[in-house]
């Protein structure tokens, strides 16, 4: 019972606080904005498509949650200027970022479109720079805040067949780990939430492949909400980096001390995948 409500009092420290999160339109960043609109946080929504943001924004005031919807590409740097002064209009600050939003399109390196890896590089890393830098600079000036970057796993170690998607995360990981050294001593926290493969449309999309299905099966996603409490552990106790789920680091601590092994590890990963699957289907 205390454990219960020691956990209520840091889900509701949020209680008013201003909470942007950019990819809210569907899977975590949705998940995670209702989940700061159920703690009484003023949410912000933002993507591409009002009438998905619409929807959000509904279940939230339906939960007595303040919500501001704000359209933008956060691919297009002057449309997340554009955003955050929306927010400074309505709300005249910015508590908590989460950067979200992000794109995956899965090939092999050898056959990967050098277009479709400009697009992940335009969302999952321009995107979250552009985001984090009129952010950071708000947040300084208050001298408070917290960004949470969403990166994965995958950027972390190298897996085919993501090898654009890779690069873009472990881009983003390097940018998040070099803006932490650049903030060090200073009120304003970033934050890294790596997570494994989970259950939302963009990862629903990718059903159709073979390949990533051998690498990992469907029955072994996690929920969006297994990433929302990393998010809010991440923000609430300022954590530096917390992976999605515990223990899931492992193959990267592996990776770093012994590559090749880790590799081997992959491969058998995917062959047991493949067996899984055989029998599934039997």
């Amino acid at each position: 019972m205390e454990d219960g409500a020691a956990a209520m009092a840091w889900y509701e420290s949020f209680r008013g606080q201003v909470v942007v999160v950019t990819g809210a339109s569907s899977g975590i960043g949705r998940a995670t904005a209702l989940a700061f609109a159920a703690a009484g946080a003023r949410v912000v929504l933002i993507a591409r498509r009002r009438d998905m943001l619409d929807d959000v924004a509904s279940l939230a005031r339906q939960s007595g949650a303040e919500a501001l919807v704000v359209p933008a590409d956060v691919t297009e740097r002057a449309q997340v200027q554009a955003a955050f002064a929306t927010v400074d209009d309505r709300f005249g600050r910015v508590d908590v970022v989460v950067n979200n939003a992000g794109i995956l399109l899965p090939a092999t390196v050898l056959e990967l479109d050098p277009a479709d890896l400009d697009r992940m590089l335009r969302v999952n890393l321009f995107g979250a720079l552009f985001v984090m830098q009129e952010s950071v600079r708000r947040m300084r000036a208050r001298k408070r805040g917290c960004v949470v970057n969403v990166a994965s796993l995958a950027g972390r170690r190298g897996v085919s067949p993501l090898g654009g998607y890779c690069a873009s995360k472990f881009a983003l990981v390097g940018l998040t780990e070099a803006l932490r050294t650049e903030l060090h001593g200073e009120p304003v926290h970033v934050a890294l939430v790596m997570p494994g493969v989970v259950e939302t449309p963009m990862v629903d999309a990718m059903s159709a492949d073979p390949e990533f299905l051998e690498l990992w099966p469907n029955s072994l996603n996690m929920p969006p909400s297994w990433v929302v409490w990393a998010v809010f552990a991440a923000a609430r106790f300022q954590l530096v980096e917390v992976s999605v789920p515990p223990g899931a680091a492992a193959l990267e601590k592996l990776a770093a001390l012994a590559p090749g092994v880790a590799d081997n590890v992959v491969h058998w990963a995917k062959q047991l995948s493949r067996w899984l699957a055989a029998g599934s289907r039997g």
